[in-house]
């Protein structure tokens, strides 16, 4: 039973509200300061000894699956958990597919058991990169979960021999598309690779058990991925990069949502101000500022596969915008949100507001064009720090994961306040990650990265 691409036109993906009150947010808040204009969101947070989230009153976490669980498929759950996307199904049951941020030769991670006891199940061709018998342990596993009974009703391994998928990013047809966050070559690792790496790579939603025939998307470039967000009606795919001078990409299919056809690679340049720098690390260049809207365009890139690994460098060299780690991306009402996680006067991290243009991924776009906005850098550790995976609540508001020592999940409401959902408590050293609600607005699902763990968080989500 897989979910049909037919949905696409129809596509009603979770949109924002506008977050205008964002802006008054930052100016009321100080720039550089400690104040915090903050609201309650669900309440104080609470948790007694042995939870793993402090929550607000009326929450509740469960864990739905972790790392070592035997899978429906004969393998075991792999670790190292990161981006997650949630769809339904046409009986009201949510597949989930989530991403594993396993390095070549990790096997203490492995979905096949660290000493491969369960590899001998499978074939060389199943995987992307089979690495001379050592293969690459990265990749997806797709879950069914059902919300009224709180069960998973199915989990196996639906993409393999990968290298440190690390985010991704839900298509209005309803599959996944999982990024490679590693620049790694044919050769490399020993010798062992068969394969170059660091491409996206698309996995459905199925119920349907089995491997994805592991096929990279090579026309969307060859770079350190980290998340992609698509427009819900054009098709197009934006795409971030998670290295400290990165650029921002988007890709134009042949076809809209045939990404395996092909398309064009293109970057973000700020129409005004070419080559310019948003990280805001040096004073002395200028800062980038806030509040201020930029017009963008964009410019093609050639040789996508970037043997070199030199994509950004040539965008760069052409003007295109630098942006420091870019992280997680998510499409709201004709405007995306990303994350630079160590941008900042303070390198706490940014958050930067893209609206398309009405003709976007069209030649018309130039008479109306797009817009750039640094929307929020708070530079106070209060409000977030190290901002990574983001997506965006049935209500609204910006759903933030941080990567850091205590790490929490924060909400930004549409008028500019801040308030914490969830604080880890149990893996303190772990990071949040896949912050995704399902289609209902009932769960919020929710990924600790190591030991391996996803969570369901439910409660009196109405706001």
């Amino acid at each position: 039973m897989s979910v049909s691409r037919r949905t696409f036109i129809k596509n009603t993906a979770l949109v924002s509200l506008g977050f205008i009150g964002l802006n008054r947010f930052v100016a009321n808040a100080g720039f550089l300061g400690t104040d915090g204009n903050f609201e309650d969101g669900f309440g104080p947070l609470f948790h007694q000894p042995g939870d793993i989230l402090s929550l607000p009153k009326g929450f509740s976490a469960r864990v739905i699956s972790r790392r070592g669980d035997k899978m429906d498929d004969g393998f075991i759950v792999p670790g190292m958990y990161d981006g997650m996307g949630a769809f339904s199904t046409h009986d009201n049951k949510i597949l989930l597919v989530r991403n594993h941020e396993i390095a070549h030769l990790q096997k203490n991670v492995s979905p096949f058991d660290e000493h491969n006891l369960f590899l001998s199940g499978t074939k060389p061709e199943q995987f992307y990169d089979f690495a001379n018998g050592q293969p690459c342990m990265g990749g997806t596993s797709t879950l069914l979960y059902n919300e009224f009974t709180g069960n998973v009703e199915l989990q196996y391994l639906s993409l393999c021999g990968t290298i440190r998928n690390c985010a991704g990013g839900i298509t209005p047809w309803n599959s996944w598309i999982t990024c490679e966050e590693t620049s790694l070559t044919k050769g490399e690792s020993n010798g062992l690779l068969e394969q170059s790496h660091g491409y996206n790579f698309e996995v459905p939603a199925t119920t349907k058990i089995g491997l994805t025939k592991p096929i990279p998307l090579k026309a969307m470039g060859r770079f350190v991925h980290e998340a992609v967000a698509v427009h819900p009606t054009k098709g197009i795919v934006y795409q971030t990069e998670d290295l400290s001078d990165s650029v921002f990409y988007r890709f134009i299919p042949n076809q809209p949502g045939k990404l395996h056809e092909g398309g064009k690679l293109q970057c973000l340049v700020i129409s005004d101000w070419k080559a310019a720098d948003t990280r805001n690390w040096d004073e002395n260049k200028g800062l980038f500022p806030q509040k201020k809207v930029f017009k963008a365009h964009w410019i093609d890139l050639d040789d996508v596969e970037a043997p070199d690994n030199d994509l950004r460098l040539r965008g760069h060299q052409n003007g295109a915008a630098l942006f420091a780690r870019q992280e997680g991306i998510w499409f709201g009402n004709n405007e995306l949100f990303f994350a630079a996680t160590s941008g900042g006067r303070k390198g706490l991290g940014q958050i930067f507001r893209y609206v398309p243009s009405k003709y976007e991924g069209t030649p018309q776009e130039k008479d109306a064009p797009a817009t750039l906005e640094l929307f929020l850098e708070p530079n106070n550790t209060e409000i977030f720090q190290s901002c990574d995976n983001l997506s965006i609540s049935p209500w609204g508001d910006i759903i933030i994961c941080e990567d850091k020592r205590n790490a929490r999940i924060i909400g930004i409401t549409p008028q500019g306040k801040t308030y914490t959902i969830a604080k880890n408590m149990g893996y303190s050293n772990s990071e949040f990650a896949g912050p995704v609600f399902s289609p209902s607005g009932r769960t919020l699902f929710v990924n600790i990265q190591s030991p391996g763990l996803t969570l369901a968080i439910t409660g009196p989500w109405k706001r």
